[in-house]
């Protein structure tokens, strides 16, 4: 027998493991004070930190979109999270959270809501020097770039050749697991484009709380520019940076090129050879170096073909040898893309707004999210089975639990399915939150 009587039953009983994550970060609070409120206080129904923790805790719970919020707003759950007193008062709908998305700073009649970028971009940094407990003798800022398709006629569309669409590319900064920087670009220019700055504020702001760490600023050959090296060196920051191919860095490595092909012949395995050397490119007008710099090489020969790779780095030889640089350091970045596939799990492609202010504050939306579940794995899964699992295994087991809710005059009981699998880890997650 099926019948519809099961009173108030909610899909998303884990979340509140989120918020007990929000109150240890106070994250969503600090997020709300980036946001500039221009309507009369008197008259205001859903203030912004509550609408800011709407879409905040729906991105981390999958879902994507503010039409899911029409009924998401009487959804007692989601009430708890965003903080309402009172849970028979809905939260806001569709239309109000579109306005507090598309304010832009300027008097408007209906959008009076605007955030200020810079105060998000501290707010990034912050929560990652909060997260360390002292100063780390040394740190990696990871750049990276990814594509995200535009399907409509957005502000600031233009065609990518290499991704073969027409998107925005946007570029994100980060140190493990944690995002400093999401900054959305148009795709008309190259992937270094507008990074300097970006670098410069969050090595300021990371030295002025630890004026002793050691920093490493690590990227593919996108990123492999003069200038951005040339800072680099005169500001005492370490760099990794890919390089791309040519014919006259094959032809300095010819001896160790000939020497892997021969080593492949005789196993039939692949065969790396190292090697370093000093290098220089060639001045021009608009590029080229201005000093030699270390390459480290790579001499591969794989699957009957060549695969050479070039590193630069400003790392001295004493520190890191030529193939510790290459296969720890330098491959390492390889991390990164797994943080930026996890902004694909919340929704960080979704920008359909028209305008690149619009969708940059869902670009943020989307970073906070990743903070407020990163910060759940990081303190609360700690030690345990799901430590380093990606964002949709933590939302799959942990936070889609279906729980039937009851509201009393005192309480509100969430009632959770006794036969839940990871009944223990839940138990174990909540305890290391409230410790």
């Amino acid at each position: 027998m099926a019948r519809f009587d099961g009173g108030t039953i909610s899909s998303d009983g884990g979340a509140f493991l989120l918020r007990e994550t929000d109150q240890r970060l106070n994250l969503i609070s600090r997020f709300s004070e980036c946001f500039l409120d221009g309507r009369k206080q008197s008259q205001v129904e859903h203030p912004v930190e509550e609408m800011l923790a709407q879409r905040i805790y729906g991105l981390a719970l999958g879902y994507e979109d503010l039409n899911d919020h029409e009924q998401l707003r009487t959804d007692p759950v989601f009430g708890i999270l965003a903080g309402k007193r009172d849970l028979t008062d809905p939260l806001a709908g569709k239309s109000t959270l579109n306005r507090l998305e598309l304010g832009t700073g300027v008097t408007d009649r209906y959008k009076k809501i605007a955030f200020r970028q810079e105060a998000v971009d501290e707010l990034l940094v912050s929560v990652f020097i909060e997260s360390h407990h002292q100063a780390p003798a040394e740190i990696v800022l990871d750049m990276d770039t990814t594509d995200l398709p535009l399907h409509g006629k957005q502000e600031g569309r233009f065609f990518h050749g290499y991704y073969d669409n027409y998107c925005y590319l946007p570029l994100y900064v980060f140190s493990g697991d944690h995002v400093l920087c999401a900054r959305l670009r148009e795709a008309n220019h190259d992937a270094a484009y507008g990074c300097l700055p970006e670098i410069e504020r969050i090595v300021k702001q990371i030295r002025a709380a630890w004026p002793e760490v050691k920093i490493i600023l690590r990227g593919d050959s996108g990123f492999c520019r003069n200038q951005l090296m040339s800072w680099c060196e005169s500001n005492a920051v370490d760099y990794l940076f890919g390089m791309a191919r040519n014919q006259r860095l094959r032809k300095v490595i010819g001896r160790q090129m000939q020497e892997a092909t021969v080593q492949w012949q005789q196993t039939g395995k692949p065969a790396r050879v190292f090697t370093e050397f000093e290098y220089r490119t060639k001045k021009t007008k608009k590029s080229g170096w201005g000093r030699d710099r270390r390459v480290v090489a790579k001499a591969e020969h794989i699957d009957g073909k060549e695969n050479p790779r070039f590193v630069v780095t400003s790392l001295s030889g004493e520190r890191w040898s030529s193939q510790a640089l290459y296969e720890e350091l330098y491959c390492g970045r390889g991390d990164m893309e797994n943080r930026i596939k996890e902004q694909f799990s919340l929704f960080a492609d979704r920008v359909s707004a028209e305008t690149m202010l619009a969708n940059q504050l869902r670009l943020y939306l989307s970073a906070v999210a990743y903070i407020l579940v990163s910060g759940l794995r990081r303190v609360g899964l700690k030690g345990t089975e799901l430590a380093q699992a990606q964002v949709s295994t933590i939302r799959t087991k942990l936070l889609k639990i279906g729980a039937q809710i009851r509201v009393s005059v005192r309480r509100v009981w969430v009632s959770m399915a006794s036969s839940y699998p990871w009944r223990g880890l839940y138990q174990q997650v909540w305890s290391n939150l409230r410790c």
